[in-house]
């Protein structure tokens, strides 16, 4: 299986296991949005590399659930960090890693997949030398909270 088919199969999986991301009653029509189209707006989650950006596909991540396109800076590594809700995120581009507090790090490559608990303290990094991209669904809006 190539890979465009495997990160297919995952969406759909993903989808399919958390619910339709959108219900019927919520689009007025369906959608196609392609890669160039997805607009990237800043997120406010910084560190000396970079900024996280955000290109929504569906809902609104300041305010519910939502499907959204995360791009991350080549080398970034987020400080140890927490979110109130759940998420489930698959690797587009580059290689990543999301790593619990003292668990292993595990390298994710093009098409890998991982769940996210809320209030979980975690970090995320892109171990690429080219920045990577992740479509993450969650079904409450998306924050930020800095570990202590």
């Amino acid at each position: 299986m190539t890979n465009p088919l495997r990160l297919a199969a995952l969406l759909l999986a993903i989808v399919c296991w958390t619910g339709s991301p959108v219900q019927a009653q919520d689009a007025p029509v369906s959608i196609s949005i392609p890669a160039d189209k997805i607009t990237f707006g800043p997120t406010g989650v910084k560190t000396e590399v970079g900024e996280l950006k955000a290109g929504p596909a569906y809902g609104d991540l300041a305010t519910g659930k939502h499907g959204t396109f995360v791009r991350m800076p080549a080398h970034f590594v987020s400080p140890l960090h927490t979110h109130t809700a759940d998420y489930y995120a698959v690797v587009i581009e580059g290689t990543a890693i999301n790593a619990q507090g003292g668990r292993n790090d595990v390298p994710l490559p093009v098409g890998s997949y991982w769940f996210q608990r809320g209030k979980e303290p975690h970090v995320t990094k892109c171990v690429s030398d080219a920045d990577c991209l992740f479509f993450i669904v969650q079904p409450d809006k998306f924050d930020y909270v800095p570990s202590k």
